[in-house]
């Protein structure tokens, strides 16, 4: 449905399910690949509109950005890829999901991986491993995973996640843990109080 306060030419919401839940980590197998079906298929349409690019991010808990209780995305029309996608560097996702240290998950020709230069704790990734196709709907399934092993390990931390579609598609996932102030705003220099190693192993030690 269209957001009703846009801040862009064409901004829309993804209602993930009829259910009221309130969290990503509570959707069914069933309601997450309707989320990635519904991502896909707008992207379609924006496409065929003369947008070059979808931006879908998921905006969780207050501090993150969210205004509504209830589980949901929202799919941003660009007429361009953000700058944000731009810089990214050719081969940097691949050679960030080898490091095995920083695995998570490994699923379904996916991998979850705590990023080892994260801005904020715990921030991680989930992309294509060793050459496989990225598939949206397992790699949805695999973020609602990673939401479910931080809320055990650190509570129902507010979170953004959003999908860079581009040469090396892949999920990014940014909890909300700690407040970005002068030197991370003024300076651009991230302090991060977790080693990454440590917030992997953190999450990998969650049994359900």
């Amino acid at each position: 449905m269209p957001n009703l306060y846009p801040a862009f030419e064409r901004q829309e919401v993804v209602v993930h399910s009829p259910r009221h839940v309130r969290t990503f980590a509570e959707l069914s197998d069933e309601e997450v690949g309707a989320v990635a079906a519904a991502w896909t298929d707008r992207r379609r349409a924006a496409r065929e509109a003369g947008f070059g690019y979808l931006h879908a991010l998921v905006n969780e808990g207050a501090a993150a950005g969210s205004s509504l209780p209830h589980s949901h995305s929202q799919l941003v029309w660009l007429r361009e890829e953000p700058p944000a996608l731009a810089a990214e560097q050719a081969g940097a996702v691949a050679e960030l999901t080898a490091r095995e240290d920083l695995a998570v998950v490994r699923r379904d020709g996916l991998v979850a991986v705590v990023h080892p230069a994260g801005r904020l704790p715990y921030e991680s990734l989930v992309a294509a491993s060793g050459g496989d196709a990225f598939d949206l709907a397992a790699a949805l399934g695999i973020l609602r995973e990673l939401v479910r092993r931080l809320r055990a390990a650190e509570g129902a931390v507010p979170w953004n996640a959003w999908l860079h579609d581009g040469a090396e598609p892949h999920l990014e996932l940014v909890p909300r843990l700690s407040i970005l102030a002068g030197v991370e705003l003024g300076a651009g220099i991230h302090v991060n109080t977790v080693a990454p190693e440590d917030a992997a192993a953190a999450l990998r030690a969650v049994i359900f």
